[in-house]
């Protein structure tokens, strides 16, 4: 940030040696003057002679600003000026005297000041001198001054105020010429700078410009025909509402397309300005073409790649039904061969028969994971909310992979209330839930190992936890889990999933307006606990012989 060049509190200042060498000039002058007309028997003497002395104290006074410099320390200089003058007149005969010049001493000195309060403060203290030698002049009346003493008077006086005259003038050329040069600077850097800068009048027409302009906005059809004739009609109205934004005191930003070039883009701050002449704006204008490409392309490239996880989306979801339809078939057959129900077959052929049935299960297993987490990223998995008792479902999955975990020689337990837990979801998607978290449970606890499934109800919430005490999950891939096809551990243990089950559960029961969460051991075990808003509540029973009234709280709803 450029720190602005403060303008020096007293200019003339840079003045004080030109000062201080006219007060030590005059004060030389005087006392000379004093004493060789005394010395040379010109009748200097008496009042006279210490009234030209007199008039040499303020020129010795002034050479005091070499010291200490400033508007107090002149304006107390100016007051010894004008006390000395006033001296000079009551001593020297007043108006009609010999030393009546030395009156306009004062203002010679304000003058050699150069302000404009300091000029007038030596007017003022000149007037107070003549007044006082005319208050002189009533009292004592006309003094028979002489004449070349009145003339030497009025000719230094003539000389103070004429180099005192071309000091301040002086000043005033070096003020000037430093204005010119900061304006001149002021114009080189504005005129240099990368973006066009103009001030313009509330109607959009240009008053000056400075700088580089786009080289779709020149800058000659501007003062011709005006901002406003220069842009594309279709992006007119925001260029005049943010004119209008600026004109109220808010700083404004509009892109536009120029009316000839509309391949390009051009950006406009605007600012309002307030000027003695009126109200104005000050816009800068930047080609802003470069920038509407790279958002071009990142829109393009973004609508490119939701089309092709919609189509990736709709590709999964359509194979899955074309490949689940002949599984079945696969199963059904494999499953008849394997029961021998048309009669017996070779052993060899019997464990194919089982081995096809196990291999086609577990793709038909995959392929209905895949074709859940498709309709979901597609929002096409409509939840089908109904009121059920949680426990049956939660049974029914264990149910189903007790048999699993009895083959492995694991403990498969479930720890459900008494009473019903009554809630409003999707049956299907619960049990799938359940199954999935026992299944994967079941799947990496070794053998001996136990699995437990608790249930219960919390407010409006339902819990379900499955922990298990199988190879647990390092604490970096717990961030990953969850994800689709993310996976944790080895290899070998990579190879037993497909990273959807768990997917799928979060997914699902985000659906249902919940919240999935993991915490796990490595070499210990692993706790996934689901709560959704599903639990019906029931309030407590009114007082005696009012009605009961039971609220059903659905939250995912």
């Amino acid at each position: 940030m450029t720190t602005p060049v403060r303008p020096d509190p007293m200019p003339e200042a840079r003045d004080l040696p030109g000062i201080a060498a006219w007060h030590a000039g005059w004060a030389v002058a005087a006392a000379v003057a004093a004493l060789c007309g005394r010395w040379l028997g010109q009748g200097v003497d008496g009042p006279v002679f210490f009234g030209i002395l007199t008039m040499a104290v303020p020129g010795l006074g002034g050479l005091t600003l070499l010291w200490r410099d400033g508007v107090p320390q002149r304006m107390l200089v100016l007051g010894l000026w004008g006390l000395a003058a006033i001296v000079c007149a009551m001593l020297a005969g007043g108006m009609t005297g010999s030393l009546a010049g030395f009156a306009f001493l004062p203002m010679s000195a304000g003058l050699a000041f150069g302000t404009q309060r300091l000029i007038q403060g030596g007017v003022l203290m000149s007037g107070l001198a003549v007044l006082a030698g005319l208050v002189a002049v009533w009292i004592a009346g006309p003094s028979e001054g002489r004449s070349d003493l009145a003339a030497l008077s009025a000719l230094m006086t003539l000389a103070a105020f004429a180099v005192a005259l071309r000091l301040s003038w002086r000043a005033r050329e070096r003020a000037l010429s430093e204005a010119q040069g900061a304006m001149q600077r002021v114009e080189a850097i504005l005129s240099s700078q990368p973006g066009l800068t103009l001030t313009m009048e509330p109607s959009g027409r240009p008053l000056s410009a400075y700088g580089t302009p786009p080289a779709a906005l020149p800058v000659d059809p501007l003062f011709a025909q005006g901002l406003i004739a220069a842009v594309h009609a279709p992006d007119r109205p925001a260029v005049l509402s943010a004119i209008e934004r600026a004109l109220s005191g808010t700083d404004a930003q509009v892109r536009f397309a120029p009316r000839t070039a509309l391949d390009r883009r051009v950006t406009l701050i605007l600012r309002r300005l307030d000027e003695p002449q009126g109200l104005r704006l000050i816009v800068q204008a930047f080609d802003a073409t470069a920038q509407y490409a790279r958002e071009v392309a990142l829109d393009t490239a973004r609508a490119d790649a939701v089309a092709r996880e919609a189509g990736k989306t709709r590709f999964l979801a359509n194979m899955s039904h074309e490949l689940r339809t002949p599984l079945n078939a696969v199963l059904g057959f494999a499953d008849i061969m394997r029961q021998q129900l048309f009669g017996p077959l070779p052993d060899r052929y019997g464990d194919y028969a089982s081995s096809i049935h196990q291999a086609g299960g577990h793709l038909l297993d995959l392929i209905n994971d895949v074709l859940d987490v498709s309709k979901i990223e597609a929002d096409r998995y409509d939840l089908s909310l109904e009121p059920f008792d949680a426990r049956e479902v939660i049974s029914a999955a264990v149910t189903l992979v007790r048999l699993s975990a009895e083959d492995k020689g694991l403990a498969l337990a479930g720890v459900l209330p008494a009473e019903p837990l009554s809630v409003v979801a999707d049956r299907r998607a619960l049990k799938q839930i359940t199954l999935n978290l026992l299944s994967n449970a079941v799947k990496f606890t070794p053998t001996g190992g136990s699995v437990t499934v608790t249930a219960e109800a919390i407010g409006p919430y339902l819990e379900i936890v499955v922990a298990d005490t199988g190879v647990g999950v390092a604490p970096e891939d717990l961030k990953r889990l969850g994800r689709p096809f993310e996976q944790a551990g080895g290899a070998d243990q990579r190879a037993m999933g497909t990273g959807l089950g768990l997917s799928l559960v979060r997914a699902l029961a985000e659906l249902h307006g919940g919240r999935m969460s993991l915490d796990s051991t490595l070499g210990e075990g692993t706790a996934v606990t689901v709560r959704l808003p599903v639990a019906q509540v029931v309030r407590p029973a009114p007082p005696e012989g009012g009605a009961e009234v039971i609220a059903l709280r659905d939250i995912a709803g």
